[in-house]
């Protein structure tokens, strides 16, 4: 294990030059303390969990302190924001601060959120508060644990800093981990500004860097955005079989690694709806949870007309047609999976989308739901499960679909079936009730709640003994949290 000051810097992005990002230090906030750190992040950087309880760590991640090797950026890029262009947008409040490899050959981008401002900042304050920091560390966390790709988070470092939003509150700092940051806004910056060479040298750094095995076919780029598509297909089916709302998938947003990134007003569905929209400021519902399969190949689009002087236009068009079809088989599978089959049949999707509709009918809790199917036989399950419907009959029929389904498919042995289940079922996830419980509690000055909750979710597959509270359906103000973007 690694002591802080022993980390290995190879800031690749910033070799890249003045064209691509601004060199800014961070502002440092004022009485910094450790609020909560992963464990399992810092692993990533080879670092002893043990060093996040020393000054030093604080003072790093706070903007007090900085190593000799780091070379702070502020990216730039564009994107399209709610469907409309946005020429220039860039790191109003976030710093790249270097690139660290580790022991096993990765690279992680350290990036500090929180910073102060920046070139980009667009009239802002260049902060982020604590609620949104936790927020944002809790989301990292709880995603990859449960299996989905994600941006990391290291840690989040409170201050006595005072911020303005809706009121006062406190300035913090996350620092966020990823293999890279650049996003498909970056593609769209320099090709919309007509700056051809650096749209090249971009263009060479990805392929190079994140895409090396498409350097081997016969046409390098179309292979990268082939992947790219494929990526999002598996990353957004994921979040659709999971219950995960974004809430803001603009193409600043989306990372061209396929991983979720910048978390805002996010939310888990608590009672399954189809319809639900996690950010208060989405009136028109751009961002709902069903819009986001399609949304994700609107995005894949912007990124292909970014692409065209690399690839014709006619194979850009050829592979976005690819995203529907690699979605579908990777949300089936997970569905299957859900479900506890182990084998493919052409009605499952009207299996699975009659049981979303009974469950959209009744107020159903999507993730205790499947949890529970798991408990029991499948008889027994759908016996025990079947109260929590309005449409009884309709329950009923479904049950009997299901049930000779589950017959078909082999009926497994309880003990095999429910270890199966359970082991892509979760029986903890991160509610907003939860997260807004920790956040209270943290801006008060007690970091118990959030770090508690961040190891619960840590393990979200495992029955935890003594933390039944957070296996529960929230109380009915817990479903009714209003997310804003304003961090």
């Amino acid at each position: 294990m690694k002591a802080l000051d022993e980390l290995t810097f190879d800031n690749r992005f910033a070799r890249l030059g003045d064209g691509f990002s601004t060199h800014v230090l961070p502002e440092p906030i004022d009485a910094p303390r450790l609020v909560v750190a992963s464990n399992a992040a810092m692993a990533l950087l080879d670092l002893d969990p043990a060093i996040a309880q020393t000054p030093v760590f604080a003072e790093l991640f706070s903007g007090h302190k900085l190593w000799a090797e780091a070379e702070p950026r502020a990216m730039v890029y564009s994107g399209h924001q709610f469907g409309s262009y946005n020429p220039q947008l860039g790191d109003g409040r976030g710093l790249l601060l270097g690139e660290v490899y580790n022991a096993a050959g990765e690279h992680w981008d350290l990036h500090l959120k929180g910073a102060g401002q920046t070139p980009y900042s667009r009239m802002g304050d260049g902060r982020a508060v604590l609620r949104s920091s936790i927020r944002e560390f809790l989301a990292s966390e709880a995603l990859h644990a449960l299996g989905i790709p994600s941006s990391r988070a290291l840690c989040v470092i409170g201050s006595d800093t005072p911020v303005w939003r809706e009121k006062q509150e406190r300035a913090a700092m996350v620092l966020r981990l990823a293999p890279s940051h650049i996003r498909f806004g970056h593609f769209e910056y320099f090709y919309y500004t007509q700056k051809t060479e650096l749209h090249q040298q971009l263009a060479e750094h990805v392929l190079s860097l994140h895409f090396p095995e498409c350097q081997e076919q016969p046409e390098p780029y179309l292979a990268m955005f082939r992947e790219i598509v494929e990526r999002n297909a598996e990353l957004i089916a994921k979040w659709q079989a999971y219950g995960f709302c974004h809430g803001v998938m603009n193409t600043d947003n989306m990372s061209i690694l396929g991983i979720t990134f910048d978390f805002g007003p996010f939310a888990f569905l608590d009672d399954f709806d189809a319809h639900f929209i996690c950010n208060h400021s989405d009136h028109e519902g751009r961002y709902s949870f069903s819009n986001q399969v399609p949304i994700g190949q609107w995005n894949l689009s912007a990124l292909a007309q970014a692409l065209t002087p690399h690839i014709s236009v006619d194979a850009l068009r050829e592979t976005l047609g690819l995203y529907l079809p690699l979605y579908q088989a990777h949300y089936l599978d997970l569905m299957r999976r859900r479900l506890g089959l182990t084998s493919a049949e052409d009605d499952d999707q009207k299996l699975v989308e009659r049981l979303l509709q009974l469950m959209q009918n009744s107020g159903v809790d999507y993730t205790l739901f499947f949890r529970r199917l798991g408990d029991e036989s499948a008889a027994l399950a759908v016996a025990q499960l079947r109260d929590d419907f309005v449409d009884l009959n309709g329950f009923d029929t479904w049950a009997d679909l299901y049930k000779a389904r589950v017959e078909r498919d082999g009926n497994s042995p309880q003990a095999e079936r429910r270890e199966r289940m359970h082991a892509v079922n979760p029986l903890y996830i991160l509610r907003n009730y939860l997260a807004q419980n920790a956040i209270t509690a943290a801006e008060s000055g007690d970091y118990h709640e959030v770090r508690r909750l961040h190891e619960v979710l840590s393990k979200p597959f495992e029955e935890q003994a003594g933390m039944e509270q957070y296996a529960q359906r929230p109380p009915d103000w817990g479903k009714h949290l209003e997310i804003s973007c304003s961090s």
